[in-house]
C-alpha cells in the first residue's frame, strides 16, 4: 500500500526528502479510488447538528460562509460556484476511519482528522495556505491545484475566509479520481472543482508553542504544592499604602521560582493533552452491553477495536487514553502496544485478568468494543 501512496518512495525517502519541506504529487495514490461516502450520504452528514460542516459560495468577488446544520436548499444551489466542507468524516464513516489510519506511517499523535469537501464546478475555498501539513487525495472527478511558495501571506481584508490577497502559484496540477497532493505548511494553495468533485483532506496536528505552554500550565495547576502563606515580619512602614513594594515582589518572586518541572511531567502532560477528545466528541456507551464472560469469548472470536473517536497513546511504558493517564501491568505491555499502534487486536486472551478488566470498562464506557456487528 505504501508503495503507491507515496509514489514508490519509502517511508523514509518521504520523510527524509518530502515532510514539511516541499510538496509531492502522486499519481493513483490509491488506484480506483472515488471516495468512502456517497453525496446523498455526504449531504446527509451535512446536515446533521453533530457533525462539524461549513458551506462556502463566491461568485468572482463575494464570498459567502454558513456554519451547519446546512440546509437542503443550499445543498441544491445551481446559480453559484459552493463546496460544502464536513470534518471529522473519520468519526462517523468506518471507512473513513480506515483511510485515515493508512497514514499512520506518520505518529498517531500528529494525526488530527479527515475532512472531505464536495464542489460544484468552479467551487472552492479560495487561495489560501494551512498551519499544517495536509494530504489532498481526489475522490471523484478532477480538482485543478494551483500551489506557490510565496512569502508574502498577507490576507483579503472583510471577508468570511482567510483568502491571500496576492496569489503567484508556482505550479498548476489537475488530480483525478486516486491522485494525491502532499503539501507542507504555509504553502499557499487554491484547488477549483473542474465539474463536480471530491476531495480528501488528511490533516495533521500543529499545535502553537504558545497553546503548548498555555495548556502546560493549566496541566500544573494539579501538580503545583507550594507549602505556607505569605508573611512579612519584617515589615516596615510604607511612604504610600497603595503601592505595592518591592519587599512583597520579591517574597513572592522567590517563593514561585520554587515551581518546577521535569522532563517525565511534560511526558505526562502530553500524554493527557495529545489524547484529550475534541470538545464536540462525546462516547456513547452500548445500550445492553455484554457481561464480561461474554465480552471475552466474543473479543477472542472476532478481535477487540478502539472506537473512532478514541486515541491511545503511549510513551515510555506509561499509557493515556482519551486524556487520561492509564496503567497498564508490565505483562500486558506488548498487547497494549499492539492496541495502540494497530487500534485492533485479534484476541484478549493474551492479557491478564486486570488487562482484561481493563479493556471491558472501556467497552462499558463507549471507548472499544468487540470487532462485531452485534457489538457495535
Amino acid at each position: 500500500m505504501i508503495d503507491t501512496l507515496l509514489g514508490g518512495l519509502s517511508v523514509e525517502q518521504f520523510l527524509a526528502e518530502y515532510w514539511q519541506k516541499k510538496p509531492l504529487l502522486i499519481r493513483q495514490a490509491i488506484p480506483g479510488f472515488t471516495g468512502v461516502v456517497s453525496r446523498d450520504d455526504l449531504f446527509a452528514l451535512a446536515r446533521d447538528p453533530d457533525v462539524e460542516s461549513r458551506f462556502i459560495a463566491h461568485d468572482g468577488a463575494r464570498w459567502e460562509v454558513l456554519h451547519g446544520p446546512q440546509k437542503a436548499t443550499d445543498l441544491r444551489r445551481k446559480k453559484q460556484p459552493w463546496t460544502v466542507l464536513v470534518q471529522g468524516l473519520n468519526l462517523f464513516v468506518p471507512e473513513g476511519d480506515a483511510l485515515l489510519h493508512r497514514f499512520d506511517f506518520i505518529p498517531q499523535a500528529r494525526l488530527d482528522d479527515l475532512m472531505v469537501s464536495y464542489a460544484v464546478d468552479g467551487g472552492g475555498v479560495g487561495p489560501h495556505f494551512d498551519n499544517y501539513d495536509v494530504f489532498l487525495l481526489q475522490g471523484i472527478g478532477q480538482r485543478r491545484w494551483l500551489i506557490s511558495n510565496q512569502d508574502d501571506r498577507s490576507l483579503i481584508e472583510d471577508v468570511p475566509l482567510k483568502i491571500l490577497q496576492d496569489f503567484r502559484p508556482v505550479h498548476d496540477w489537475v488530480l483525478e479520481s486516486g491522485d494525491m497532493l502532499y503539501l507542507p505548511p504555509h504553502w499557499a494553495h487554491n484547488g477549483i472543482a473542474l465539474g463536480e468533485c471530491t476531495t480528501y483532506s488528511i490533516g495533521f496536528r500543529s499545535p502553537t508553542y504558545q497553546e503548548l505552554a498555555q495548556e502546560f500550565l493549566v496541566y500544573l495547576q494539579d501538580a503545583v504544592q507550594l507549602e505556607g502563606l505569605y508573611a512579612d515580619p519584617d515589615l516596615k512602614p510604607h511612604v504610600h499604602s497603595a503601592e505595592i513594594g518591592d519587599a512583597m515582589v520579591d517574597r513572592v518572586a522567590e517563593q514561585l521560582a520554587r515551581i518546577t518541572w521535569t522532563r517525565e511531567d511534560v511526558r505526562r502532560f502530553l500524554g493527557a493533552y495529545l489524547t484529550e477528545p475534541k470538545p464536540h466528541v462525546f462516547f456513547d456507551s452500548p445500550d445492553e452491553p455484554l457481561d464480561h464472560d461474554s465480552f471475552l469469548a466474543q473479543c477472542n472470536r472476532a478481535g477487540y477495536v478502539l472506537d473512532a473517536r478514541s486515541l491511545l497513546l503511549f510513551s515510555d511504558g506509561r499509557f493515556f487514553l482519551n486524556g487520561e493517564a492509564v496503567s497498564i501491568s508490565h505483562t500486558d505491555l506488548p498487547v497494549m502496544i499492539e492496541l495502540a499502534d494497530r487500534r485492533r487486536i485479534s484476541t484478549v486472551a493474551d492479557l491478564t485478568q486486570d488487562g482484561q478488566a481493563l479493556l471491558y470498562d472501556w467497552y462499558c464506557c463507549g471507548f472499544a468494543h468487540p470487532d462485531s456487528i452485534e457489538s457495535k
